[in-house]
C-alpha cells in the first residue's frame, strides 16, 4: 500500500506560474470570473511551510549537485523524460479533440524512442515534429468544462485542485502506459524502480532549471504562499485554454513545458 502511495506521489508534480493574486481566501484568474477558493488555507499553509523546508534541505541540493552534471546528460536526461509524457499527452491530446495533436506526438515518441536512443535525443524535432505542450488528466477535465475545485498544497508535491488530483489518479487506473508497464508489467526492464528513479529524475530535472527563478519569486514576493498558489492556477487555466502566458513569460532550457519562470 505504501509503495503505491509513492507511486502515486512521484506521478504528481507541481507547477509554477503566472496570476493575479485575490485577497482573503479567494483568487480570481486574469481572463476568468469563476474564482478558485482556498478552502484548506491553514493546512495548505502547513503543508506549504513543510515543502518548503523538504525543497531546502534535500531537493534544491540535489538539484544544485544535479546542475554540475555534464550538459550531455542533463540534456538527455530531460529528453527521455519529456519523451516518455507524450505517453499521457497523446492520449489526452485525443480526448480533447485534438487528433493532429495527437499524430504528431505519435510520431515524436515513435521517432524518438527508436531512432532517438530511447528518447535521450530528440531526432523528431529536426525531422518537422516539434513539441508542443504536455497535456494531462486535469487538463482534459478543465477542457471538458469541470472547474478546479479547492486549491490545496499537497506534501512534497506543492500546490494542484482537486480537479487536478483526481486527474493524477486516472494515471494508476490505466491512463499512463508506463505507469501500467512499469508497475502491472512482469519485465525485468521495467518495474516499479525504473518508473520511480524515472519521475524522480523528472523532478530534478524542472527543479534545477528552476533554481534561481524561485529564489527571485521568493525574494520578490510579499507573501510567498500567494505567489505560488497564483502562479499555478493561471498556469493552469492558460494550459486548459492553450494560452500564451502573461507577462512572466515561461521557458524552458530545452524549451519544454516543465517550464522556467523568467522574471524579465
Amino acid at each position: 500500500m505504501l509503495k503505491k502511495l509513492l507511486i502515486v506521489s512521484i506521478s504528481v508534480f507541481f507547477l509554477a506560474f503566472n496570476v493575479n493574486a485575490g485577497s482573503d481566501n479567494e483568487l480570481k484568474l486574469k481572463n476568468n470570473s469563476k474564482p478558485v477558493k482556498d478552502c484548506f488555507e491553514n493546512l495548505n499553509k502547513l503543508t506549504f511551510a513543510f515543502n518548503q523546508s523538504l525543497d531546502k534541505s534535500v531537493i534544491k541540493p540535489i538539484a544544485k549537485g544535479y546542475r554540475k552534471l555534464p550538459d550531455p546528460i542533463q540534456k538527455g536526461t530531460h529528453n527521455v523524460v519529456t519523451n516518455l509524457s507524450n505517453l499521457v499527452t497523446i492520449p489526452n491530446n485525443v480526448l480533447q479533440g485534438d487528433v493532429k495533436l495527437a499524430i504528431i506526438n505519435t510520431a515524436r515518441l515513435a521517432v524518438n524512442t527508436t531512432v532517438g536512443l530511447l528518447g535521450t535525443i530528440d531526432v523528431a524535432n529536426k525531422m518537422g515534429f516539434p513539441k508542443y505542450e504536455k497535456e494531462d488528466y486535469g487538463q482534459t477535465l478543465g477542457a471538458w468544462g469541470v472547474g478546479p475545485g479547492c486549491y490545496i498544497v499537497l506534501p512534497v508535491l506543492g500546490p494542484s485542485s482537486l480537479r487536478d488530483t483526481a486527474g493524477s489518479f486516472a494515471n494508476i487506473l490505466g491512463g499512463d502506459p508506463y505507469y501500467n508497464a512499469s508497475v502491472h508489467g512482469n519485465n525485468e526492464f521495467l518495474n516499479e524502480g525504473v518508473y520511480i528513479t524515472s519521475r524522480a529524475l523528472e523532478g530534478i530535472d524542472f527543479r534545477s532549471n528552476n533554481i534561481e527563478s524561485f529564489d527571485n519569486l521568493e525574494i520578490n514576493s510579499v507573501d510567498f504562499y500567494a505567489s505560488v498558489k497564483s502562479l499555478y492556477l493561471q498556469d493552469r487555466e492558460n494550459k486548459i485554454k492553450n494560452l500564451k502566458k502573461g507577462n512572466i513569460e515561461i521557458l524552458y532550457k530545452n524549451e519544454e513545458d516543465w517550464e522556467e519562470i523568467d522574471n524579465n
